[in-house]
C-alpha cells in the first residue's frame, strides 16, 4: 500500500529537487526514501525501478525549461529570440543542475516521444525562421545551437573558464553575437 501523502508527482518533483542539491547521478529510489524516512521498497509502487525515477525527474525538467523558453521568446524575434532562448537554458543550468543534467539523460523511444523534447526543437526552428533557413540547414542549426549551449553551461559549471580572463559572461555575450553573425550568413550551398 502506497504510504499517505506520497504520490509519483510529489515523489519525481523531491527527486528534481534532491538532484540540485546533490547531483542526477547520485539520486536515487533509496536516496529519496531516506529523505521521505520510508522504506525503499514504498517507493517501487509510484516508480519501478532506479531508472524510472531518472526518466520521471528528465521528463519534469525537460517540461520545465520548456515553459520557461516559451515564455523568454514569446514576442521575439532574431537576435533578441536566439539570446533569450539562450539565457534561458544558461540560467536553468546554473540555478537547477541536476534538473539540467536531467535534460541529458537518454530517453527511451516511448517517453522521449512523450516529453518536452520537441517543443525545444519547435522553438528552436521557430527561431532560426527568422534567420530564413531552410531544410537541412535548419536541422544543422538546431545541432549547432544545442551543441553551443550546452557545450558552453557544462565547461562553465565544472568551472572550465573560472580561471582565465575574459570572464564567462563576456564571451557568452560574444558567442551570441557570433551565432547571430553565423545564421544570418549560413552557408546555404554544399
Amino acid at each position: 500500500m502506497a504510504r499517505v501523502g506520497l504520490t509519483t508527482e510529489g515523489l519525481i518533483r523531491a527527486g528534481a529537487e534532491t538532484a540540485d542539491e546533490i547531483g542526477f547521478e547520485r539520486t536515487t529510489p533509496t536516496e529519496l526514501a531516506r529523505r521521505f524516512g520510508v522504506r525503499t521498497a514504498s517507493l517501487y509502487s509510484h516508480v519501478k525501478n532506479a531508472h524510472e525515477l531518472k526518466t520521471g525527474i528528465a521528463l519534469f525538467a525537460l517540461a520545465e525549461l520548456a515553459d520557461l523558453a516559451s515564455e523568454a521568446v514569446a514576442g521575439r524575434a532574431g537576435k533578441d529570440a536566439l539570446t533569450a532562448f539562450a539565457n534561458v537554458y544558461r540560467d536553468y543550468a546554473r540555478e537547477h543542475p541536476g534538473r539540467f543534467a536531467a535534460t541529458q539523460f537518454p530517453l527511451d523511444a516511448e517517453a522521449a516521444a512523450s516529453s518536452a523534447g520537441g517543443r525545444h526543437a519547435q522553438m528552436s526552428r521557430a527561431i532560426l525562421r527568422g534567420y530564413r533557413l531552410a531544410e537541412p540547414h535548419q536541422t544543422h542549426a538546431v545541432r549547432l545551437l544545442g551543441s553551443v549551449f550546452s557545450g558552453f553551461v557544462g565547461l562553465e559549471a565544472s568551472g572550465g573558464f573560472s580561471h582565465s580572463a575574459p570572464d564567462s559572461q563576456e564571451s557568452w555575450t560574444e558567442i551570441l553575437d557570433a551565432l547571430d553573425v553565423l545564421l544570418r550568413t549560413w552557408p546555404t550551398t554544399s
